[in-house]
């Protein structure tokens, strides 16, 4: 594991290294799962398209009663690079992220995005993460806790609650990790194959800590980059206190089944 937040970086276009002059682009899926997002997904697709215009963007719409995965399949129609999952109804952030790496997998891709689709993860931010892989990084972690790293738009409680939980669980799960609850990060092909994502049980605030974990018990190197959070503009958050309290003991089960040997 290393901790190396960069500051002062570029946020410019992507940088190729020598070593791609003659080969392909890693192909790349950025994964969004949706819940009522009609007002933000339109403007997420086309400023991630712009920015990344190599990747693939898959939609994981939970049967959103706004005409969410409508508007997606709108989309897909137009551009052949975004591709749209629809599920039964609101299944959850984790099981929508491991249903979409999964299939990822197969389908042969060697790197792998969580973005939100509410705006408040900044696409200006991916060619740091494309650099982070390319420096042989499996885990980028996008953190709001590091030098350079903010948030915008929250109130004292939402604050609390994000850094009391990352610190929380950095301190059970004995991780140097200064953001375990961030849901903007990438993972290679090797981190998501280690990970094992059939057995990921979390599934809500605490899947993000279960992932950077499972993946730090596996060996994997993770590389926290700055990221100023941009609380949403339009919609609602998905964030509850049901959602926070069962992070709380999700944190004790990971700890007890690593000592077990369980994870």
């Amino acid at each position: 594991y290393m901790d190396c937040p960069n500051s002062g970086h570029s946020l410019g276009g992507f940088r190729r290294p020598r070593v791609w002059y003659d080969a392909p682009m890693p192909r790349t899926l950025i994964v969004t799962p949706t819940y009522n997002e009609k007002e933000n997904l339109p403007r997420f697709v086309d400023a991630v398209r712009s920015k990344f215009p190599e990747a693939d963007l898959c939609v994981v719409d939970d049967n959103s009663p706004d005409g969410t995965g409508d508007i997606a399949d709108g989309i897909a129609a137009r551009d052949p690079q975004v591709k749209v999952m629809h599920r039964a109804g609101k299944l959850g952030l984790g099981t929508a992220y491991v249903q979409a790496f999964q299939k990822g997998l197969a389908e042969g891709y060697d790197r792998f995005f969580e973005m939100d689709a509410d705006l408040s993860h900044d696409p200006k931010y991916l060619p740091e993460f494309v650099r982070a892989l390319d420096d042989g990084f499996d885990v980028i972690i996008g953190s709001r806790n590091i030098p350079g790293g903010d948030v915008e738009g929250w109130g004292a409680g939402r604050h609390f609650i994000s850094k009391g939980g990352s610190f929380y669980s950095r301190t059970i799960l004995g991780l140097p990790v200064r953001d375990l609850t961030s849901g903007y990060k990438a993972f290679t092909r090797r981190a998501l194959e280690a990970i094992d994502l059939a057995s990921v049980r979390s599934n809500g605030y605490s899947f993000q800590i279960e992932m950077t974990y499972r993946a730090v018990l596996r060996g994997m190197r993770v590389k926290e980059v700055p990221i100023v959070f941009v609380d949403r503009t339009a919609g609602r958050s998905k964030m509850s206190r049901r959602i926070f309290a069962e992070a709380v003991g999700v944190v004790w089960k990971l700890r007890a089944d690593a000592m077990r040997g369980r994870l």
